[in-house]
């Protein structure tokens, strides 16, 4: 393991607009910054620029929610053109109170709202936007990681993160919804432990650890630092797409 971590903000990066090129926008980051990408760096992106560059916005004025919408935003206390844009995002929805829609997103993860949000969200005259999650988070890492390594000719690893609750704790902390150039999950099981026992459950949410502790200095309010560069990592495991660390709804004993 590595004996030091540093944990670098990205500054001066503009206000990303849909159809803005996020590749260009990331490359000018680092130029800004007097940074250059060396070989086990790991960028962790927050997944509003991405969703915000992708277009994934939805403006709720324009929607017509359905018969279930309507049933579940009255117990709820929610617009039911907001809980239809939810549904429309979901699998299926998981636990609801009032004030509270958790879903399973069509992409697996159980979360609020389906990841959908109104904060740092652009207002415009006459509408409502909300900004979806990206349509394939580990698709998007991938893109943008092989955009850095045309310009800079460094292949270094890409994570999108957002910020999720915790079942059994209070308070947010970064996750991984997509990764690339890295493993997301590494599975220990068969290795040792410190006195030679075999672990045997033992599997490491890698990309989660660094989203969490790039969102140290991204926070979650208007600090205005959708980029982290983390350096001096080190693995030796094989590339595991951030998919990998959603639990089969079979193992979950809390769904």
């Amino acid at each position: 393991m590595p004996a030091k971590v540093t944990i670098t903000a990205l500054s001066g990066i503009k206000l990303v607009e849909p159809r803005d090129d996020l590749g260009a926008v990331t490359v000018e980051a680092f130029t800004a910054n007097g940074l250059v990408p060396e070989t086990g760096d790991v960028l962790v992106v927050a997944q509003k620029i991405v969703s915000k560059a992708e277009g994934r916005y939805v403006d709720v004025t324009t929607v017509e929610p359905s018969q279930r919408a309507i049933a579940l935003a009255q117990g709820l206390d929610k617009d039911p053109r907001f809980v239809e844009v939810v549904l429309s995002e979901s699998k299926r929805v998981v636990r609801h109170r009032p004030g509270l829609l958790i879903v399973e997103h069509r992409l697996g993860f159980v979360m609020a709202n389906a990841g959908i949000d109104h904060s740092n969200v652009p207002v415009e005259d006459g509408g409502e936007r909300v900004l979806l999650l990206p349509e394939d988070p580990d698709r998007s890492a991938r893109l943008l990681r092989e955009h850095l390594a045309r310009v800079f000719g460094t292949e270094i690893g890409v994570i999108i993160s957002d910020s999720f609750g915790r079942a059994w704790r209070k308070g947010t902390v970064g996750v991984a919804l997509g990764a690339a150039g890295l493993p997301a999950l590494i599975d220990l099981r068969g290795h040792p432990d410190l006195f030679g026992r075999e672990l045997l459950v033992t599997e490491t949410g890698f990309a989660d650890e660094i989203a969490a502790a790039a969102g140290l200095l991204m926070g979650q309010a208007d600090e205005a630092v959708p980029m982290v560069l983390v350096r001096g990592l080190s693995w030796s495991a094989p590339e595991v797409p951030a998919a990998a660390l959603i639990r089969p709804a079979e193992h979950d004993l809390f769904r």
